[in-house]
């Protein structure tokens, strides 16, 4: 299937060239925090999912463990159809249009678009999912992901329509699997713990 060509420069490109411009100009010791977190940050979802399984194993309760089962499904869901919509929308990526100044992380190559931004929709999703299962660790989640999609302008991946469309479809696939799991996974929950998966489903 032929993508559609989407110029994102057209959009948004002089708030990017602000970004871009400005990290060119900030000193290293927040620019290389800022470059670790937009490439590794989203292992903090990942922690925060563990709590979460954690939380309801402990609580013995079948509905929230089918919740906090629920948030990596949720996850792979919103990545799947982010990146749908990104293999529609072929925007190139904005450090291969604007080049000047450097990014401060390396470009990634051509045929890897742009639109929407994998990261943000994870984050949000993450971020969602996990809200509605604790207000507290979703607003640890929230925030984690508010600064992966700036971390994400700031190093040249992409530009701000990128994370926040990211944001959209995360946030919108991620809220009716999770309200799925509550209604409709807690009996399956209670199959799975009368077998061998009982020890990581109750304490």
């Amino acid at each position: 299937m032929t993508g559609l060509a989407l110029n994102g420069t057209s959009i948004d490109g002089g708030l990017y060239h602000w970004f871009i411009t400005r990290a060119a100009d900030a000193p290293r010791w927040f620019d290389d925090p800022v470059s670790f977190y937009a490439t590794f940050g989203l292992g903090v979802f990942a922690l925060l999912m563990i709590v979460c399984w954690w939380r309801a194993r402990q609580a013995r309760s079948t509905t929230a463990m089918a919740m906090a089962l629920a948030v990596p499904v949720a996850v792979v869901a919103a990545y799947v159809a982010n990146d749908i919509v990104k293999s529609v929308f072929h925007e190139v990526r904005p450090c291969q249009v604007i080049t000047s100044p450097p990014t401060i992380q390396a470009c990634p190559g051509v045929g890897d678009w742009s639109f929407p931004s994998n990261h943000s929709a994870i984050a949000a999703a993450s971020a969602v999912a996990i809200w509605m299962i604790s207000r507290r660790l979703g607003v640890i989640a929230t925030l984690a992901a508010l600064v992966m999609g700036f971390a994400r302008i700031w190093v040249g991946a992409h530009y701000p329509h990128d994370v926040l469309v990211g944001f959209v479809v995360g946030a919108a696939v991620a809220a009716p699997v999770m309200l799925a799991a509550r209604r409709y996974a807690p009996p399956l929950v209670v199959r799975l713990q009368s077998g061998f998966l009982r020890p990581f489903l109750t304490s």
